[in-house]
């Protein structure tokens, strides 16, 4: 297997452009996952603009498969004095295969201290069983991660709520700190939709959205905690809500995603 940091480290840049060929082990089918193209959004944007504030928001567009020979291309749209936007394009064999639009600012002295996102109660990773059964297979990426489910429901598990709470952190001890690994990480989870799917089917991200809730995500032993939970599914496309806590409990990213099913 490429590790996480390997795979980031093979980056290369070429005249203003930054090329990557994504090894099998990291695919979703004939794709990159979604969450891995983010990632390497997020990393060329890093290596482009090294002074960058702290990433606060980030929407991506998954418009096509990632797949090939890939190459990222990034612009400043605007620099203020607190805020800067980059827009960032990656391209496959297929043409463009995700915009991002990535807000990155500097923390301000403010009056107002707020948060009302608590951590559900689960069980900690010591405590729980794997999130995917041994005698099931799953997708490629996975095998990147390891998981154990803290509540919720399993794919395929149509009696359930349409929720998953997992445990999640890279087999890369390298990659367990850091914003870029830890947005690879945070859309490892299978759409929540799945847990109510009659039988599988195929599945792809259309659009993700990110609020980064800490200039300096942090967490114990390299585990997250991942809610994602699906709010409806009609006409073949499902949002679902998403939510990833340090182990400490401590909320680090709100998100949302929609997703297209094929079932």
């Amino acid at each position: 297997m490429t590790s996480f940091t390997d795979l980031m480290s093979s980056v290369a840049e070429d005249d203003s452009t930054y090329r990557v060929t994504v090894p099998a082990d990291w695919l979703q089918g004939r794709t990159t996952y979604g969450g891995l193209s983010a990632a390497l959004c997020a990393e060329a944007a890093q290596r482009a603009l090294p002074d960058l504030p702290p990433l606060r928001s980030a929407q991506f567009a998954f418009i096509g498969p990632a797949s090939g020979p890939l190459s990222i291309s990034v612009s400043v749209l605007r620099r203020g004095k607190s805020a800067v936007f980059v827009g960032v394009d990656l391209t496959g064999d297929a043409g463009l295969a995700t915009r991002a639009l990535l807000n990155y600012g500097v923390a301000r002295d403010s009056k107002l201290t707020y948060a009302d996102v608590p951590m559900p109660k689960v069980s900690m990773p010591a405590d729980s069983e794997p999130f995917f059964p041994a005698d099931r297979p799953t997708i490629t990426f996975q095998q990147h991660f390891e998981s154990r489910k803290g509540g919720g429901a399993r794919p395929f598990s149509p009696d359930n709520d349409p929720e998953y709470l997992i445990w999640f952190r890279h087999r890369d001890e390298r990659a367990r700190s850091g914003m870029v690994p830890l947005i690879a990480l945070a859309d490892a989870p299978p759409p929540a939709a799945m847990a109510i799917f009659p039988q599988p089917g195929p599945i792809s991200t259309m659009t993700w959205s990110l609020d980064i809730l800490s200039d300096a995500p942090a967490t114990d032993d390299g585990w997250w905690l991942v809610q994602s939970r699906a709010e409806a599914a009609s006409q073949g496309y499902s949002p679902q809500t998403m939510m990833v806590w340090n182990a400490k409990g401590e909320a680090v990213i709100a998100a949302r995603q929609n997703v297209a099913i094929f079932v």
